[in-house]
């Protein structure tokens, strides 16, 4: 066996070999290594894109929630509002009612001790004429007598 023989029989299988690599095995390894390069470059865009709607989400919540808040104090604030309203009307028509009854209480006071008073002269009246028949001994007519009657219940 000679020696440069089996030297040049090797360097042409490696040529042989390199070129079929390089023509049938090293395409469809750059294939899958590029197409995995660009699978990777999309999940991190879309990882950075993710990233940045999850912010942007977050920016929009907390917005939401001030907007809430902000609104359920001023509902908080008209409510609170509407009850000093609905007590101060309430308030207003007691005393309203109230002083309606005193009032209503007042003039029927007053409607009954002039009822009162008027009875009373009444029966003054009736007293005066009892007593002046008795005294004179005989019967004094009230109707005849009824204008003599109503100057003496005015002047009681």
């Amino acid at each position: 066996m000679n020696l440069n023989g089996t030297l040049l029989q090797q360097v042409i299988v490696f040529f042989i070999l390199g070129w079929f690599t390089m023509k049938f095995v090293w395409p469809p390894i750059m294939k899958a290594l590029d197409e995995r390069r660009s699978q990777i470059a999309d999940g991190l865009a879309a990882a950075d894109k993710a990233k940045a709607d999850s912010s942007l989400a977050e920016k929009r919540i907390a917005d939401e929630l001030r907007k809430a808040r902000e609104s359920a104090a001023e509902f908080r604030s008209v409510a609170e509002r509407q009850v000093a309203q609905l007590i101060e009307d309430a308030r207003n028509e007691s005393a309203r009612i109230v002083k309606a009854a005193r009032e209503a209480a007042e003039t029927e006071a007053g409607l009954a001790s002039q009822r009162a008073k008027e009875a009373l002269r009444e029966q003054v009246a009736t007293l005066a004429v009892a007593g002046a028949e008795r005294i004179l001994r005989k019967e004094i007519n009230a109707q005849a007598h009824a204008e003599l009657l109503s100057q003496l219940k005015s002047e009681l």
